[in-house]
């Protein structure tokens, strides 16, 4: 048999999409460099790997093998840079930092403060939505991610590391900008622009207005919090995001916060990892950056 780890890694994000194109999106490459990579690796292996059941792919028997041995691989090798990055204390070895799109604000500005700490370390981030986040923290792709709310169907470690307070987002010209004590029953009759269904804000949004017995009015549903603050500016409605979505604001001063009964409502950002993980030096020495403790090493 003949194939490289670098296949391997293709197959393990297509087996867990069950998608090349979604696949090739996560890796960043294209579709068809996936699909070849994949075939390379049946090739080598001369077995199929996939099978297509009409939409729907599946992962063949032999898949479901190549599939677990690719981890247990994975592990090893992980474990085997870790024990090296120990002997090294914290001059070398790499970090793998996941966040959802929202912690882009907070987090990059602590791994620099870090890396600058410790110019040995080669650090990656990957900033994604939610739902991939999850997919990652379940395949223990990451040393540590940071998530607005902790997912209750995975066992994983979470702990808590800053403030992250959500605020109701209007543009600056707005009929409720200037009023003092804005009812959440007036603010419900407002057409709202808000992140995909899944996102950790949209849920403790729905969440609250839900307990006080009122319904969103979503207007539109954008991907990214950078194109809810452009629709907010193009007159389209409100949102409801983080805090520090507004860092750079105070430039153009297009949006502002309302005064809403309630608001801010207080939620965290957490650092998360799978229950019973092994963290590397590296990661734990950052794990103690994000919160406030030193490095012991």
């Amino acid at each position: 048999m003949h194939f490289s780890l670098r296949q391997l890694h293709i197959f393990e994000a297509v087996a867990r999409h069950l998608s090349y194109t979604r696949a090739a999106e996560d890796l960043h490459l294209t579709q068809p460099a996936v699909f070849t990579q994949v075939k390379q690796l049946e090739d080598g292996i001369g077995q199929p790997l996939l099978e297509r059941v009409g939409k729907q792919l599946h992962l063949t028997a032999a898949g479901r093998e190549v599939l677990a041995t690719s981890r247990e691989t994975r592990e090893a090798l992980e474990h085997l840079e870790m024990r090296l990055a120990d002997m090294q204390g914290l001059k070398r070895g790499r970090l793998r930092v996941a966040i959802v799109t929202t912690a882009k604000y907070l987090v990059p500005r602590l791994l620099g403060a870090f890396c600058a700490r410790y110019p040995g370390i080669e650090a990656a981030l990957t900033v994604t939505n939610r739902e991939k986040l999850l997919a990652r923290l379940a395949a223990n792709e990451d040393d540590l991610v940071v998530l607005g709310t902790p997912p209750e169907n995975l066992d994983v470690v979470a702990l808590p590391i800053a403030d992250n307070p959500l605020a109701v987002i209007a543009r600056n010209d707005h009929p409720l900008a200037g009023v003092k004590s804005v009812t959440l029953k007036r603010l419900a009759e407002e057409p709202f622009i808000l992140r995909e269904p899944g996102s950790g804000t949209r849920l403790a949004v729905e969440r609250h207005f839900a307990e006080h017995g009122l319904k969103l009015r979503v207007r539109m549903e954008l991907g990214s919090n950078e194109a809810i603050k452009q629709a907010i500016a193009g007159g389209l409605g409100v949102s409801i995001l983080s805090s520090h979505t507004l860092a750079l604001e105070g430039e153009s001063g297009l949006l502002q916060p309302l005064n809403v009964k309630g608001f801010p409502l207080l939620r965290q950002w957490y650092v998360a990892y799978p229950a019973g993980k092994h963290l590397s030096s590296v990661a734990e020495a950052f794990l103690g950056h994000l919160l406030g403790r030193e490095a012991t090493r």
